[in-house]
């Protein structure tokens, strides 16, 4: 435990250090990418690292910034807490598995009596009671007090630090990162509630994001914000909002988007949660009515339904999204339809009043277009009742195949370079991945998210570029908790409804959109046949599907059997030209992919030296 004399003890030292936080601070609002700077050498150290930065609450006075060393595989933390408290105030910036405070892992600042500061690396179980951990985690601890109030707090953790027993692996995808603030003095922190902290709060953010070489924009560019207009945010925890516009540019021949970011007013950083841009899919004439209001409200015109196909997404914490250097995101042309629509997910947990809003994203568009047309292709379930969720489950997976019958025939011999992946469920996902298969052979995931929110939705570069060959599978896999459902959950487009979806960003482009499964009809009709025979439930194999779920009850044991049957059944296959059209070959009834060789775990590094006698 590293111990520090009190703040009013080194008034100077204090001083001068929260000069260097507001340079560094400073250094990252004046960076033009959205949170990469190589001017924070504070936060970066010699190496100069990428600074990202979140909003801890929905002021955005509590903030907290971070760098990643993947070299020492560790991350540097430094979180900014308002002022308003005390001197003898304890602080904790942790991590859990869902953004509870609750079974979650804490770094501890603390001050007791006597005014001496310590960090400390605790967890709390169930009850919420804060225990100090057996092995210290927390390294590289420092603290310094704004001069008008307020503390910031530096503290480095490993992703894993071989802890299993209290230690949150940091890993790809999301991180749910807690925080509280409560009062003291202390004699110990052994033993304290979460319920005894003063403020308290949750953020979701992509800790490990890949290191990617700078990409020169093209000669001409036109930066076209997509942005909602004067919205009085509502005083409601989530509300999801849509403003739909037409692209005040020429795009009457063709166009690259070679890069979107996030366009935030200040004052809305904290409540900003994650926005999208869609393309409305219809004709190059046909008008959009030109909404702006609650995406769910039913005064939305029907007319701009068709505005769902993803060309941007943004999270809190996320740095601009670039497109490689070869190629870009194709819009424009003679039959291109012009509108797009914004939708902006406000989180107001303090229920503020009074907010109005006009962020949104920026989309970098030029005619100059690079060597490869990018694509997006869907992988997973089909959009279909035929695939369903019962209710009262911890825990309950699908999973959706683009088997290789269909990449043979729709991927040149040379393959296609996939460098991005959006996750997608509705409510009750909880967990997504897609395995690479070649021959058999199980390949390096694709991408995983073990902590996924469909309130945390953004397009990710991977890590590293993933080579798909004619032949090669995809299998996309989510999980899902449907403790809080009183009746089953079925495929569908309702946000009620739930789907299991990759869309992956590649180039070059080719004739493949949509490579997803579902159960074959002839194995689910079997099924409700069983079910009515063999158990006495309403189903019968000639009913409607969403008629035959509902007609069952969904004991444990029925859920389980129903989970075998998915498992083991054949598939009926989407594997669609963007037209719609499949391509040639009989799609029903096609096996499920099989992973004959699975990789081995990823080595762990957990060798810690013991010390000498």
């Amino acid at each position: 435990m590293k111990q520090h004399r009190s703040a009013s003890q080194r008034p100077r030292r204090w001083c001068r250090r929260w000069t260097a936080v507001v340079a560094a601070v400073v250094a990252l609002f004046s960076a033009t990418d959205g949170g990469h700077t190589a001017a924070a050498g504070r936060h970066a150290g010699a190496e100069r690292r990428h600074v990202y930065t979140a909003p801890l609450d929905d002021t955005g006075r509590t903030a907290v910034y971070w760098t990643v060393d993947y070299g020492s595989r560790s991350v540097k933390f430094e979180a900014h807490f308002a002022a308003g408290g005390g001197p003898f105030d304890w602080l904790a910036v942790g991590f859990s598995d869902r953004g509870n405070h609750s079974g979650a892992d804490f770094c501890v600042m603390w001050v007791d009596w006597k005014g001496v500061t310590s960090m400390l690396d605790t967890w709390t179980d169930d009850a919420g009671r804060i225990s100090v951990d057996e092995r210290q985690d927390c390294e590289e601890f420092d603290v310094a007090r704004f001069r008008g109030g307020g503390t910031a707090l530096t503290f480095t953790r490993k992703f894993d630090t071989c802890d299993d027993d209290r230690d949150y692996l940091i890993q790809d995808g999301t991180t749910h990162l807690v925080w509280m603030v409560g009062g003291g003095p202390l004699f110990a922190v052994e033993g304290l509630l979460v319920s005894q902290a003063r403020a308290k709060g949750m953020q979701r953010v992509q800790l490990l994001k890949p290191e990617t070489p700078q990409v020169r924009l093209p000669n001409k560019v036109s930066k076209i914000d997509v942005l909602a207009s004067k919205v009085n945010v509502p005083a409601e925890e989530t509300t999801y909002w849509c403003h739909v516009m037409k692209i005040p540019l020429d795009l009457s021949f063709k166009h690259h988007i070679v890069r979107f970011e996030s366009v935030i007013e200040e004052s809305s950083r904290g409540v900003v949660h994650h926005m999208e841009v869609f393309h409305c899919e219809s004709s190059a004439g046909s008008r959009i009515p030109l909404y702006s209001g609650p995406c769910f409200s039913e005064k939305r015109p029907y007319k701009t339904q068709v505005c769902k196909k993803v060309m941007a997404a943004w999270a809190m914490g996320a740095a601009p999204f670039v497109y490689p250097e070869e190629a870009g995101l194709p819009i424009g042309g003679p039959d291109f339809n012009s509108y797009i629509m914004l939708e902006v997910h406000y989180n107001n947990p303090g229920l503020r009043k009074g907010m109005v809003d006009s962020s949104g994203v920026r989309l970098y568009i030029t005619p100059e277009v690079r060597k490869y047309d990018a694509g997006v292709i869907e992988l997973g379930l089909e959009y279909t009742d035929k695939m369903a969720i019962p209710p009262k489950l911890e825990d309950f997976t699908l999973s959706g195949y683009c088997i290789a019958e269909c990449t043979a025939v729709s991927i040149p011999s040379a393959g296609i370079e996939i460098f991005g992946s959006q996750l997608h469920t509705h409510l009750t996902g909880t967990m997504i991945y897609t395995k690479h298969v070649r021959d058999g052979q199980e390949l390096p995931e694709l991408n995983r998210d073990n902590h996924y929110s469909t309130h945390f939705q953004e397009i990710r570069l991977l890590h590293k570029p993933v080579r798909l060959l004619p032949g090669d599978a995809l299998i996309t896999t989510c999980h899902y908790n449907t403790e809080d459902r009183q009746n089953i959950t079925l495929g569908g487009f309702s946000i009620t409804d739930e789907m299991c979806v990759n869309y992956v960003y590649y180039y070059p482009k080719i004739e493949l959109e949509v490579c997803k499964s579902s159960i074959s009809d002839q194995n689910l009709k079997s099924y409700f046949k069983f079910l009515n025979e063999w158990e006495r439930q309403r189903t019968s194999p000639e009913g409607a599907v969403s008629v035959n779920y509902h007609g069952a009850e969904w004991t444990p044991m029925r859920s389980r059997v129903l989970h075998q049957v998915y498992e083991q059944s054949t598939l009926s296959m989407q594997c669609n030209r963007s037209t719609g059209e499949r391509f040639p070959g009989d799609w029903e009834n096609r096996p499920s992919t099989k992973v004959l060789y699975t990789l081995p775990p990823l080595a762990r590094s957990c060798n810690r030296a013991t010390p000498s006698s």
